[in-house]
């Protein structure tokens, strides 16, 4: 017998566009009514899964984490409501997660790689630029589609952030991947890093925390999203008061690069720039935080609408990933209203539907 549920909320197939009748039959989405009555049927704001476009299940303030604390944290997401995440970066395999019907969806970078020496300890594969390439290429036969190199990083003999690579190297790096059929994404926290990534044909920047204006019309020609992790960057003024004794340029350049976090993803969302959202959750951030990394972004300047749909229908679109429509997976987000009007409900889902089965927050 046919495990039907139905919806009987709006369901929301883009920013914009609202339907109703909508039912899962064993796992899959359509529009068009069973013979057969639902087994449960569930009232709220429908919406496709939420994506977090910046996340690193398996991983942990000293690198990689056992198995269970992985489940946790991948739980911690999909009860939050993200029910697929590109993993940008992780010590630990994750693969078993993709065959875990309870768990989010994931789509993994490998593991980071980092210069030697620059970047936090046990995290990443950390090379130096003559390994870089090939580095890159054994990263993306080993990930789904990503590579994730660390662009830059405090460099403690100039006493400030700096590139990790020479342009050159990063160029070829990132030409091996495409030959791998990868893209790649790049850390970058600093104003000459993003020059360096986009001369070297980068797919995606990460934090983008030193962009500016002249980058706007070099990503968009490119079409190079950037992915905020605002919430992560919360933490810069912090980091800048560790570091300020010892390195003054560096924590002046941190909270430099903090005050102007919101006018920076403003600018380049106004200009066309697709914004995704990411948390980064994993050695520092807390993981289950997409919600506040949707308000983060509506905050620097997104329309509410937009900033939902950087975590939802263009950021599914973006990975390759269904959202709601007819033979989907049922991987959705129900609400009690309807967070384009109310963006706080993004934070409270009301029930999770994942492969067809309600899941998580939605079993209370």
């Amino acid at each position: 017998m046919a495990e039907i549920i139905e919806f009987s909320g709006a369901v929301l197939t883009g920013p914009k566009d609202e339907q109703r009748g909508l039912w899962s039959v064993d796992g899959r989405l359509t529009f068009l009514r069973p013979a057969a009555a639902p087994n449960v049927v569930l009232d709220g704001w429908v919406l496709p899964g939420l994506v977090d476009a910046h996340c690193h299940v398996g991983l942990g303030k000293g690198g990689a984490v056992d198995e269970e604390t992985a489940r946790l944290q991948a739980t911690e997401d999909r009860d939050a409501g993200t029910l697929l995440i590109r993993d940008a970066g992780s010590a630990s395999d994750t693969r078993w997660l993709k065959h875990r019907t309870d768990m989010p969806r994931i789509v993994r970078a490998g593991r980071h790689i980092a210069r030697q020496r620059r970047y936090i300890p046990g995290l990443a594969e950390e090379v130096e630029p003559e390994d870089l390439v090939e580095a890159v290429r054994k990263q993306a036969r080993s990930g789904d589609g990503w590579v994730k190199i660390v662009g830059d990083w405090i460099d403690r003999s100039a006493g400030d952030l700096s590139p990790s690579f020479p342009g050159g190297i990063v160029k070829d790096a990132v030409a091996a991947a495409h030959d791998e059929g990868a893209r790649v994404t790049a850390h970058c926290f600093a104003e000459a890093t993003i020059d360096d990534m986009l001369d070297a044909g980068i797919d995606c920047i990460e934090h983008a925390t030193g962009l500016l204006p002249h980058h706007i019309p070099r990503l968009l020609d490119q079409d190079v999203p950037i992915v905020p992790t605002l919430i992560n960057i919360a933490t810069f003024p912090d980091i800048a008061k560790q570091a300020e004794a010892k390195f003054p340029r560096y924590a002046t350049h941190m909270t430099r690069l903090w005050e102007r976090r919101h006018e920076r993803v403003a600018e380049a969302f106004e200009a066309g720039v697709r914004v995704f959202a990411g948390t980064d959750a994993g050695s520092v951030i807390k993981h289950g935080r997409i919600g506040e990394e949707i308000l983060e972004l509506h905050q620097a300047g997104l329309p509410a609408a937009a900033a939902l749909d950087a975590a939802c229908w263009s950021a599914r679109e973006w990975l390759g990933a269904d959202g709601i429509s007819e033979g989907a997976s049922a991987d959705v987000v129900l609400y009690e209203k309807d967070p384009r009007a109310f963006l706080e409900a993004v934070l409270k889902p009301k029930v999770i539907v994942l492969r067809g089965h309600i899941s998580g927050s939605g079993k209370h």
